[in-house]
């Protein structure tokens, strides 16, 4: 590339000069030529601070990410046997789980001749669903998969 089309540190277009040029005033002024555009005709560089630039980018990208909220997934798993004290106990979890901002996946799994009874789990779910009432909604219904009936609750929104 011989020649290439050059903005300066403020932002202002110098103009199409030499590479050698370009390069030559960059070093007068203690900064870097980066060129920005690659694929046009001339090619575009800058005179900046490369090492500052790239500084400020990782700032950025880092108060971004401190920023932005993640939605866990948490597991509760149930069997079609489930006791009463167990079930209250695992609904307070849930409720704690769904409080602190997380998805919860409620997993009944069957074991052996129990499958042939998927109602007692669909039951078990439903009941769950009527306790959460206000606290939660229904992301996913519950549907089967394999030997496990599975369904997704949100914290409903305030």
């Amino acid at each position: 590339m011989p020649e290439v089309r050059l903005i300066d540190e403020n932002g202002s277009q110098i103009g199409v000069v030499p590479t050698a040029q370009a390069l030559e005033i960059a070093g007068s002024r203690g900064l870097d030529l980066v060129e920005v555009a690659a694929n046009v005709r001339p090619p575009v560089c800058r005179i900046m601070d490369y090492g500052k630039y790239l500084y400020e980018q990782s700032k950025k990208a880092k108060a971004a990410k401190k920023k932005q909220h993640t939605i866990q997934l948490k597991e509760i798993r149930f069997r079609p046997k489930t006791e009463e004290h167990d079930y209250q106990f695992k609904l307070r979890h849930v409720r704690e789980f769904l409080a602190d901002g997380s998805k919860v996946k409620v997993t009944m799994v069957y074991r052996g001749r129990e499958l042939v009874h998927k109602e007692i789990g669909q039951r078990i779910l439903e009941r769950l669903t009527a306790d959460l009432g206000e606290t939660a909604e229904l992301e996913s219904p519950p549907k089967m998969e394999g030997r496990s009936l599975t369904a997704m609750f949100l914290a409903r929104r305030k």
